[in-house]
């Protein structure tokens, strides 16, 4: 991370700079904030683990801002009814935690959280504590009705510090927004992939005190946006009655009473394996089950593109008969895209865009790394499955795979896939980002004519007062009628067919890959 504050600074006094009204008090011991955007990318938003230290958190939210990110995302720690053999040892006054004198406990629930409740939270004297044991912090909570009450459910927190909080206050210093997770539902023994329904009211008990001492705590901290629902769902047709749909409508409607006007923001999966997975035909039926689930509430539908996990391809139209990607060779075996998958993150991000239910945004996660590592290259070893890290170039393909559509790129995850370096002299990806920033990317590319002259029209990012290149033949044409907006929008006259496109801007840079020809002429 030090190399990419280091380009951000040389980079900073030749680009704008985008310095927010208030960015409050700096930690006294930290050193001060630079509040610039020095290398603006495509992605702007990425999941970021929240730290217990005030300055790592600094540096790590000061880093992301430099490369135009203004969106950060946590993933809500497990609501665990069954014994978490990771959660630390609570004693107080010689007892378990556990253990209350006086009062019949039913149900322990566990809590490994990176952030400090509010006194808000503590509403039962003698029941509910803030317990110090073995070096760390826990909260003992009752989610019974009643401090009086016969019998109790009872949640031990346990936190190494005020991450979330940091995280928090630094956003709002930089003029950034942040969604934290919602508590993450207990998943079902026999199948983990699926909440347990037993344990929905007590989640949704807790998640409502989580949620009002955020309201009190984070009040005048502008960054606080919404949440984060943090329990998983692939974006598909789904039965009846789905427990995972369930889920969402139940939590939803706690966060709609405790968090009025606030966004939620979903991330689900989609997988176009054949035989695993399934066609893009299926999601908007699942986009609309998602999106049936806000409870009012504005609501941001990121869908993962699936390249970083292998389960999607990213290709152009007509690659269908070329081998997959060799990254993407352990994950589905050397065969064909059109084996192997039913069509790539483009079909499925356009499926979801035909019909995108209103009080929703579309936005695109693109999966910031690779199915699995190689060897000398950094990445993930824990948790498992170990996953690689990517390049700038594959990042660039992604965000022109999602095309026009999406209101918002965001990225998982920024630690430690565009953190990770394989030698302390090597660039990481945010350093690549950092110094590559500037080089084209098409989005989309369309015939239109202008002044009774056939033409074509793109739009994407940096292209300004450059030229394209037209494939077959390498036809260079200067682009004209250059706008700005959501993105930039350039027209050059140049009569179809062609097959691909790159762009060079007026600064010299170039794509990093060439735009596919998707009409169909």
């Amino acid at each position: 991370m030090h190399r990419i504050l280091w380009l951000v600074v040389a980079v900073a006094c030749v680009v704008g700079m985008v310095i927010p009204d208030d960015p409050g008090p700096e930690p006294e011991e930290c050193p001060p904030r630079d509040t610039r955007v020095a290398a603006p990318y495509a992605v702007t938003g990425y999941w970021v683990i929240p730290r217990a230290d005030r300055c790592v958190t600094q540096r790590m939210v000061e880093a992301v801002h430099a490369i135009g990110g203004d969106t950060l995302i946590t993933f809500g720690p497990r609501f665990n009814a069954r014994q978490d053999p990771d959660f630390p040892d609570c004693q107080v006054d010689g007892r378990p935690c556990a253990e209350v004198p006086g009062q019949r406990v039913r149900q322990v629930y566990t809590y490994l959280t990176g952030e400090e409740f509010g006194p808000g939270m503590l509403r039962c004297p003698g029941i509910d504590r803030r317990i110090e044991s073995g070096g760390r912090t826990f909260f003992r909570l009752t989610l019974a009705e009643s401090c009086t009450a016969a019998e109790h459910d009872l949640v031990l927190a346990s936190t190494d510090g005020d991450g979330l909080g940091n995280l928090m206050r630094e956003a709002s210093a930089y003029g950034m927004t942040v969604y934290p997770g919602l508590p993450a539902a207990s998943q079902r023994e026999d199948k983990p992939w699926e909440p347990d329904a037993a344990h929905t009211a007590a989640l949704n008990a807790f998640t409502a005190r989580v949620l009002a001492d955020y309201r009190t705590r984070f009040a005048g901290l502008s960054a606080f946006g919404g949440v984060y629902q943090s329990f998983e769902l692939a974006m598909r047709a789904r039965a009846d009655r789905d427990p995972i749909i369930s889920l969402y409508a139940a939590q939803h409607a706690v966060v709609a009473a405790a968090l009025p006007g606030k966004k939620i923001v979903v991330s689900p999966y989609i997988d176009a394996r054949r035989g695993r997975g399934f066609p893009p035909s299926q999601v908007a039926e699942g986009f609309a089950d998602i999106a049936g689930t806000r409870a009012g509430l504005p609501m941001a539908v990121a869908v993962q593109d699936g390249r970083g996990t292998g389960k999607v391809p990213v290709h152009a139209p007509e690659e269908g008969a070329a081998k997959v990607a060799p990254r993407l060779v352990p994950v589905v075996g050397d065969v064909t895209n059109a084996q192997a998958y039913y069509g790539p993150t483009s079909a499925y991000v356009e499926a979801a865009a035909a019909k995108v239910p209103g009080g929703v945004e579309l936005w695109v996660n693109a999966e910031g790394f690779e199915p699995a590592p190689v060897a000398g290259e950094c990445g993930r070893a824990d948790p498992l499955p170990p996953r690689g890290r990517t390049t700038k170039a594959r990042l660039d393909q992604q965000v022109m795979a999602s095309g026009p559509h999406p209101v918002k790129i965001i990225s998982y995850g920024w630690d430690p896939f565009f953190t990770c370096q394989a030698r302390y002299d090597t660039p990481s990806l945010a350093d690549d980002i950092a110094a590559g920033w500037q080089q084209p990317i098409i989005v989309n590319a369309v015939p239109q004519t202008q002044d009774g002259r056939p033409g074509v029209l793109v739009e994407g990012y940096h292209l300004q007062g450059g030229t394209l290149r037209f494939e077959p033949g390498g036809a260079v044409v200067a682009l004209e009628r250059h706008s700005e907006g959501r993105l930039e929008s350039a027209w050059v006259p140049y009569p179809w067919p062609w097959t691909s496109v790159t762009a060079t801007n007026a600064a010299g840079y170039s794509s990093t890959s060439g735009y596919a020809n998707r009409e169909k002429r």
